[in-house]
């Protein structure tokens, strides 16, 4: 099995009042076959042995589908491979000796807890603040009892995709989550169960956003480009349009 010898440039920070810094380690004999979260993991076995602190990092299914694995690699948010998260790159995807720089999504409303674990519970508010319908529980309806034309379906089953890990808001240079937000919204104001919150629900979840310290879209998606689930943009169209017909009707009511 081929393996590989690495220089990291990991960004460490003790706490979230501490000022970070860039430290160099060397990741040797690293299996092709390890994804990159396990090349971290034999990195932390070593320090730990030797007694050094290791390094912090989120983690949890890392099968893509949490979310928490929220690295920029070399300067791009999960690396510059498209359409994975960071716990799906594999370590074939680097040559013998080169040196990787691995940093925390950035942005003000994600604040950096520890090393490379940032506080992403920002979303989780614009989330309560309208990421729901209000319906009764229980038994589940019929497939077939509420119709839902197949362009609605598709584009809600695009934007649930969405599993709010943040890329778009380190990627955008304005550390805008429209991409996130138009997603989560979009998904809801798509479908018939959605559409009695709709205009609550959009003004809800964007004035949370504002509220969090996310920056405005300038159209320019580098989230798009860097989504894990490659998301489209077009749900930030959407939420535009929303967003401005449910102003008209407060104004109005």
């Amino acid at each position: 099995m081929p393996l590989l010898n690495l220089n990291l440039k990991v960004w460490r920070q003790d706490n979230a009042d501490s000022e970070g810094r860039i430290e160099s380690y060397e990741a040797k004999e690293i299996p092709t076959s390890a994804s990159f979260l396990e090349m971290i993991d034999i990195v932390n076995d070593r320090l730990i042995k030797d007694n050094k602190e290791p390094i912090h990092f989120d983690h949890d299914c890392r099968e893509g589908i949490c979310g928490m694995c929220s690295m920029t690699i070399n300067g791009v948010p999960h690396s510059k491979e498209q359409g994975i998260t960071t716990c799906q790159l594999h370590m074939r995807k680097f040559s013998d000796g080169e040196t990787i720089w691995i940093e925390p999504f950035r942005a003000n409303a994600f604040p950096v807890v520890k090393d490379l674990v940032t506080d992403r519970s920002s979303f989780d508010r614009i989330i309560q603040a309208g990421g729901y319908i209000s319906a009764r529980t229980g038994s589940a309806p019929d497939a077939h009892a509420t119709p839902v034309p197949k362009a609605d379906a598709d584009a809600a089953f695009d934007a649930a995709a969405c599993i709010g890990c943040g890329a778009c808001v380190a990627a955008c240079k304005n550390a805008s989550a429209m991409l996130f937000v138009s997603a989560k919204a979009s998904h809801l104001n798509h479908l018939p169960q959605g559409q009695v919150e709709k205009d609550s629900r959009t003004l809800a979840m964007v004035r949370q956003m504002d509220e969090e310290g996310f920056g405005n879209c300038t159209n320019q998606f580098e989230c798009e480009a860097v989504c894990p689930k490659e998301i489209s943009a077009e749900h930030i169209a959407k939420l535009n349009r929303d967003y401005l017909a449910a102003t008209a009707r407060e104004t109005v009511s």
